[in-house]
């Protein structure tokens, strides 16, 4: 069950002991204007004057994606953390979070690597309506030397995460096997044409990771025909296919699959990029990188009581729909 994002703050303010969070509102309150000693009012104010203002939209959170070269780093805006899930961010979020001098926690694999403080702010032209993005000097823990992908949070709602270990997963061979068994089933259940070179070369990105307080790891690949995993426009006849699986009593069983055809849809081809805990409902959520025909946005996976399903999709995608 989603707990509220108000109680995340306070735990993590528990267990920093050093490090307040404050969550705040905007109180408005209302007053008639003075009166005179014979009880009418000192000046002539119109009445509509008189209404209380509207409340003051509140800013929250922002999640950012991005990579890592070298010793420095650039993010970009995903969306908003929500309690009700993540959703496109709003101008008051990005007045108060895009900011020089703000401070982020970075993630990868699940985990916290370092931090950030951003030094330039910007836009990324290849992403949907000129996505903001941050960009600074990266401070990295010694054993996450290695990551590339990356996800952060505001250090005001995640600086008492603790440090965990650093240890990416790679994909072995039953993992590829069992991949590529779900597409095979896949395929002809949504109505697809059969890959003309068939399924191993139709498989673009395979990507191995263990979601928070899973016993066992998840598989997510990503299956294009006639197109390629990049901007650029597809071929006559183009689709994608995403799979999720789970091992589950010794054996892969597909828990997620996304699939869209370029004709009737535009081009949407997902990878795997990362996943965390980014809303502290206490399970992971899963972020994807979507590649269009001359744009990138993100799509976010979720947990809910019937399995998985794709939540949010940023402003150049086709919207949320439950999973299949």
């Amino acid at each position: 069950m989603r707990r509220h994002l108000l109680a995340i703050a306070v735990i993590l303010t528990v267990a920093s002991g050093c490090d307040n969070v404050a969550w705040g509102g905007v109180h408005v309150r209302w007053e008639p204007p003075a009166a005179s000693a014979s009880g009418t009012a000192t000046d002539s104010v119109p009445a509509e004057s008189l209404q209380p203002s509207a409340p003051t939209e509140s800013a929250h959170p922002l999640l950012l994606a991005g990579t890592r070269e070298g010793g420095r780093a650039t993010l970009v805006v995903v969306g908003e953390i929500r309690p009700e899930g993540l959703a496109s961010a709003s101008a008051a979020s990005l007045g108060e979070g895009v900011t020089e001098g703000s401070e982020w926690i970075l993630f990868a694999d699940g985990v916290r690597v370092g931090r950030l403080t951003a030094e330039n702010i910007g836009t990324a032209s290849e992403f949907c309506s000129s996505t903001a993005t941050l960009a600074g000097t990266v401070e990295m823990v010694p054993d996450a030397d290695a990551a590339g992908r990356l996800l952060a949070l505001p250090s005001t709602l995640a600086r008492s995460v603790p440090y965990a270990e650093f240890r990416p997963l790679t994909h072995e061979y039953d993992q590829r096997v069992a991949s590529l068994s779900l597409a095979q089933a896949a395929i002809p259940r949504v109505g697809a044409p059969w890959p003309e070179s068939g399924v191993l070369t139709a498989r673009q990105d395979i990507q191995v990771f263990r979601l928070l307080g899973a016993a066992q790891p998840s598989v997510a690949a990503t299956y294009l025909v006639r197109d390629q995993l990049l901007l650029g426009p597809p071929s006559a006849g183009a689709y994608a296919l995403f799979l999720l699986a789970e091992r589950v009593e010794g054996e892969y069983r597909g828990t997620f699959e996304w699939y869209h055809a370029a004709d009737s849809g535009g081009k949407s081809a997902p990878r795997y990029f990362s996943h965390l805990d980014w809303d502290g409902d206490g399970q992971g959520e899963i972020l994807l990188d979507v590649f269009g025909s001359d744009r990138r946005w993100y799509a976010a996976l979720e947990q809910r009581e019937d399995g998985w399903a794709r939540t949010f999709e940023s402003s150049c995608g086709t919207g949320a729909s439950p999973a299949r």
